[in-house]
C-alpha cells in the first residue's frame, strides 16, 4: 500500500517513523541516518533522498488500567544438567575457572601476562576449565570516577560467580579502585565468599618477581580447584543472560524469539533469565510492559529509560543515536526499529518480574531486566556479575564475541550468514525463516544449552578468544558544564616553544629511510576499529610474529582497545577516529591494516571516509572484516597474506645517520620527583627542543609545573594539541589528556606520532606501550630498590651526568640497539580516552 506524506510506518504494530513524502508500494525507505551510513561504504546500491523521519514517542503508563500478570507455570519435575555445586549461596557453575581479576586498569596488563604464563601448567588438572585474566579499563585514573559503585559491584559479582573455582584479585594500592575497597564492599553487602578459594595481591615490586609470586599462589590453589567435580544439578540453577549484538532486521523475527523460547523453558524449570541494554528498549516499552509482576516494577523500568535519556543529555547527545552502521545497513534504521526487535528476547508468555541495577545479583528464579548500556560487552559484564552462568548472544551480522569464564551460545538470524560464519556460530536461527517450526528449533537449542551447561564447549570457547568491558566511567553529572564544553575551541596546534634557530644537531641516531622520512623502526600494525575486533587482532599478530622472519618489518603489533562498538558522545567519535588515523600514519609503521568486527559503530568505511577528508590515500592500508570475510580462520588467512606481500622478506634493512631533531618524542612523569630529577627533566626538555625535536607532554603532567618553576615556560599552557592528533608544527606541545590516565596519555601521545616516550617513574613503573618504546627511568631510591629490573635506566651517582645518560639511551633505542624493558617483558597496554563527553550507549 502507498504511505501518504505524514502517515506513520509500523513494525510489529508499533510506529517507528513517518513519511516525509508519499511512498509508493515497493519503494525502499530511507531516513537521513541511513543515507549517511550508506555514504561511508563502497556499495553499488541505489540510495535515494530520505523519505521518512524518525518517530520515537515517549511512552505513558496508565496506572489505573495496569493489571499485574502471572509468571509462566513451572514444571513439577524440573530437568537436570551436570554442573559444579558451590558452597553457600553461590549457586552452580557451568565451568570451573581460576580467574585473575584486575581490581583496576593499572593492573590489566599484569593479569594478562600472568594468564599467559600459567596455561601450560594445567595439564594434570582435568577438572579446571582454565586460567583466565579479566582485565578492564576502569578505576585506574587519577580522578575520582563516577562509576565506582558500578565497578565494585561488578568486580564483587565476578569474584563470587559460580563459574569461578578460585579468584586472585590484583591491584595497585594508590588507585581509585583498590583491593581494600573491594574487600569492604564484599563484606558490607554480604557476598557469599565463605568456602571460596580467593586472595588479594598488591603489586609493589618488579614484574618478574610479582609474576613468580602470583604463579606460586595459583599453583598452590590448583589441586583444590581440581577437586570440584560435575554432578547432577537441577535446571533451576541455570541463569541465562539475554544479549544481542550486530542486530539486523531479522533479529526480532528469528534469533531473539528463539532465545526467548529457550529462556522461557529455563524459567519453567525454575531458572532465571536476564534481559539488558536500557537504551535498546526505547520505543519498545509497550511490548516490554504487556506482562509485569507489579505496577512498581513497570514504573521502575520506565524510570531507568528516562534516567538513561537524562544521562545521555548531559553529554550532548540522545540515546536514540544508538544504532550502529551495521544495524542501519541491515534494516534497523533507528532506535525504535532496533528496540522493537530487541524486546523480542522477552517471550510473550513471560512476565517481567523485577528491574535490577547494573551488576545487581539476581535474587531467585524469574525474568529480570538489568539497567545497562547498549554496548554489548559492557552490558554482558553486568549480566555475568548478576549471576548469569550462560550467555545467549543473538546476532544478525555475526558477532563473534565471548566472555572469558561464562560460555556464550551464539545464535545467528539467517541461514546465509550462518553458512558464512558456521565456525563461529552455535545455532542457525535462520532455520525458522526456512520453515522449521519455532518449537522444534527451540527444543533443539534448549538441549544444546543443557549440553553446554554440562561442559560441551561452544564455538567461541573452541576458538579461544574473549573480551571484557565494564560500563565505562562518564565525566558529566548534570547539564551544568555541557554548554561550556561544547563551545570550547579545539587546541590550535601551535607549539608552546618553536624550533630553535640554533639547533646544535648533536644528538644523532641510526635511522631507517622511509618515504615519510627517517624513522626509528618499521613495524607491521593490525589496528582494530572496535573492541570486538581487538582480541582477534592480537591473535593474528601473534601468528604473524611466529611466521614472518626477517624482511623490512621488524615485528608485528596489534592495538586491542575498548572503543568503537557502542558508544556515542559529543565529539568523542571524532576524537576516536582521529586517534586511529594517527596510528595508521605513524612514522614507526611500515605496513598497517584495519580490522573491523563488521557491525561496529566505527568500521572500516568510517575510517576510510576520514582518511579521504584528510587527503590521505586509503589504498595505502589493508582492510579486513571478521564477519564479512567469513570468520576467524578466513580473516586470519586474508590478513596474513596481506602482510606477507609487504614484509620484503629477504631484503636487508639499512640505517644511516640522522638527527634526533627529526623525531617526535614524548615525556610523561609521575610523582614524587626529587629536586635533582626535576632539574634533569627540565634540562632534557630544553635540550630536545633546541635539537629541533617535536616534544609532547600530556595535559596535567607534573613536569609542566617544573618547567614553569625553571622558567622554561613563561606561563602555564593550555593544551596545544588534541588527543591523538598528528603534529603539524614542530616545537613543545601539550596534548589534551582529559582522563588524567597514564595509559590513556601514552595511547594518545603515541597516536600523535611519538617515536619514543621517556617516562619518569616516581613510584612503581606503570605499563609501557606495545608500538612506541617507553623508556622508564627513575632517580627515586625506593623505586629503584623495589622495581629496578623494570626500569630502563636508574639515575644515580652525579646528577650532572643524568641528562646525558637519558640522551644516550634515546639514541641507542631509536638506532635499534636497545629494546625498552616494557617490550621485553610484555608489560604494555593500550587505552583510548573518551574525552569529557564520552558515554556508553
Amino acid at each position: 500500500e502507498s504511505i501518504a506524506e505524514g502517515q506513520p510506518l509500523f513494525s510489529w504494530g508499533l510506529p517507528f517513523g513517518y513519511a516525509t513524502r508519499d511512498i509508493r508500494p515497493g519503494e525502499y525507505v530511507f531516513n537521513p541516518g541511513m543515507v549517511q551510513e550508506m555514504s561511508y561504504r563502497e556499495l553499488d546500491y541505489p540510495v535515494s533522498e530520505p523519505n521518512f523521519g524518525n518517530d520515537i514517542r515517549p511512552f505513558r503508563l496508565d496506572p489505573i488500567a495496569f493489571q499485574p500478570a502471572r509468571q509462566v507455570q513451572t514444571y513439577t519435575r524440573p530437568g537436570t544438567f551436570h554442573g559444579f555445586k558451590r558452597s553457600g549461596r553461590r549457586g552452580v557453575g557451568t565451568r570451573n575457572y581460576i580467574v585473575i581479576l584486575a581490581a583496576n586498569s593499572r593492573t590489566s596488563s599484569f593479569v594478562r601476562l600472568l594468564d599467559s604464563k600459567l596455561e601450560p601448567e594445567l595439564g594434570p588438572y582435568k577438572n579446571v576449565s582454565g586460567v583466565v585474566a579479566v582485565s578492564h579499563t576502569e578505576g585506574g585514573a587519577d580522578l575520582e570516577p563516577n562509576n565506582r559503585e558500578l565497578v565494585l559491584r561488578t568486580l564483587a559479582g565476578f569474584v563470587v560467580h559460580p563459574n569461578v573455582g578460585a579468584a586472585l584479585i590484583v591491584d595497585t594500592p594508590d588507585s581509585a579502585v583498590t583491593n581494600r575497597m573491594l574487600r569492604q564492599y564484599l563484606d558490607h553487602h554480604r557476598y557469599p565468599t565463605a568456602g571460596l578459594i580467593h586472595g588479594f595481591h598488591a603489586l609493589e615490586r618488579d614484574v618478574e618477581r610479582e609474576l613468580e609470586s602470583c604463579r606460586d599462589t595459583i599453583r598452590q590453589w590448583l589441586p583444590g580447584v581440581n577437586r570440584f567435580e560435575r554432578s547432577r544439578q537441577p535446571q533451576s540453577e541455570l541463569k541465562v543472560a539475554l544479549q544481542c549484538g550486530g542486530s539486523d532486521a531479522f533479529s526480532g523475527v528469528s534469533a531473539n524469539p528463539l532465545a526467548s523460547w529457550v529462556a522461557k523453558e529455563i524459567i519453567r524449570n525454575g531458572g532465571a533469565a536476564n534481559h539488558a541494554e536500557t537504551d535498546e528498549l526505547i520505543g519498545a516499552e509497550p511490548y516490554m510492559l504487556l506482562k509485569v509482576r507489579t505496577l512498581d516494577v513497570a514504573q521502575k523500568f520506565l524510570s531507568k529509560i528516562e534516567r538513561f535519556k537524562e544521562m545521555t543529555s548531559w553529554h550532548g547527545v540522545t540515546a536514540e543515536g544508538n544504532p550502529s552502521g551495521g544495524n542501519k545497513l541491515r534494516g534497523l534504521y533507528n532506535i525504535a526499529l532496533k528496540s522493537i526487535g530487541a524486546a523480542m528476547k522477552r517471550h510473550p508468555d513471560v512476565r517481567l518480574d523485577e528491574v535490577l541495577e547494573y551488576s545487581q545479583r539476581m535474587p531467585g528464579p524469574g525474568f529480570y531486566f538489568m539497567d545497562s548500556p547498549g554496548n554489548d560487552l559492557e552490558s554482558v559484564a553486568g549480566q555475568v556479575a548478576s549471576g548469569a552462568n550462560l550467555v545467549f548472544f543473538t546476532t544478525g551480522n555475526g558477532s563473534v564475541t565471548n566472555f572469558p569464564f561464562v560460555p556464550t551460545i551464539k545464535m545467528v538470524t539467517t541461514t546465509e550468514r550462518y553458512q558464512l560464519l558456521s565456525d563461529e556460530m552455535d545455532v542457525n536461527a535462520g532455520e525458522y525463516l526456512d520453515g522449521v517450526s519455532m518449537d522444534e528449533l527451540g527444543q533443539r537449542t534448549f538441549e544444546l544449552t543443557c549440553s553446554v551447561a554440562s561442559g560441551k564447549p561452544t564455538k567461541g570457547e573452541t576458538a579461544g578468544h574473549y573480551q571484557v568491558s565494564i560500563w565505562r566511567d562518564w565525566r558529566q553529572r548534570d547539564l551544568s558544564a555541557l554548554q561550556v564544553l561544547q563551545s570550547e575551541p579545539p587546541p590550535s596546534g601551535q607549539p608552546v616553544m618553536v624550533r630553535s634557530p640554533h639547533s646544535s644537531g648533536s644528538l644523532r641516531f641510526q635511522a631507517i629511510n622511509t618515504p615519510l622520512g627517517p624513522a626509528a623502526d618499521q613495524v607491521g600494525l593490525i589496528l582494530p576499529t572496535s573492541l570486538c575486533a581487538g582480541q582477534v587482532s592480537l591473535l593474528i599478530a601473534r601468528k604473524l610474529s611466529r611466521e614472518l622472519d626477517g624482511g623490512t618489518l621488524s615485528r608485528m603489533v596489534a592495538l586491542p582497545h575498548s572503543e568503537g562498538c557502542g558508544y556515542l558522545s559529543g565529539g568523542s567519535r571524532d576524537l576516536f577516529v582521529d586517534t586511529l588515523v594517527g596510528y595508521l600514519t605513524h612514522p614507526l609503521v611500515g605496513a598497517a591494516l584495519l580490522l573491523e568486527h563488521g557491525c561496529d559503530k566505527i568500521h572500516n568505511g568510517v575510517v576510510r571516509s576520514r582518511l579521504l577528508e584528510d587527503g590521505i590515500d586509503p589504498g595505502r592500508f589493508g582492510t579486513a572484516s571478521i564477519q564479512l570475510d567469513g570468520g576467524l580462520e578466513h580473516v586470519t588467512e586474508k590478513v596474513v597474506a596481506w602482510f606477507r606481500a609487504r614484509t620484503g622478506q629477504g631484503r636487508q634493512v639499512s640505517r644511516q645517520d640522522a638527527e634526533v631533531g627529526d623525531l617526535t618524542i614524548g615525556i610523561v612523569s609521575s610523582k614524587p620527583i626529587s629536586k635533582e630529577a626535576g632539574t634533569t627533566l627540565s634540562e632534557l626538555t630544553r635540550r630536545l627542543v633546541e635539537e629541533g625535536t617535536t616534544l609532547i607532554l600530556p595535559e596535567g603532567d607534573p613536569l609542566l609545573e617544573l618547567l614553569l618553576q625553571s622558567e622554561i615556560l613563561e606561563s602555564r599552557p593550555d593544551p596545544t594539541l588534541g588527543y591523538g592528533r598528528i603534529v603539524k608544527q614542530a616545537g613543545l606541545h601539550v596534548m589534551a589528556n582529559p582522563g588524567r590516565h597514564r595509559v590513556e596519555a601514552l595511547t594518545g601521545m603515541s597516536a600523535c606520532g611519538c617515536s619514543l616516550i621517556v617516562g619518569y617513574e616516581g613510584s612503581r613503573p606503570q605499563a609501557g606501550h606495545p608500538l612506541v618504546p617507553v623508556l622508564r627511568v627513575s632517580a627515586e631510591p625506593r623505586t629503584a630498590e623495589s622495581s629496578g629490573s623494570d626500569l630502563d635506566l636508574v639515575l644515580d651517582g652525579d646528577p650532572a651526568r643524568w641528562n646525558e645518560q637519558i640522551a644516550q639511551l634515546i639514541v641507542r633505542t631509536t638506532s635499534g640497539e636497545y629494546v625498552a624493558r616494557s617490550m621485553q617483558t610484555g608489560h604494555t597496554d593500550v587505552q583510548f580516552t573518551r574525552g569529557l563527553l564520552g558515554f556508553s550507549a
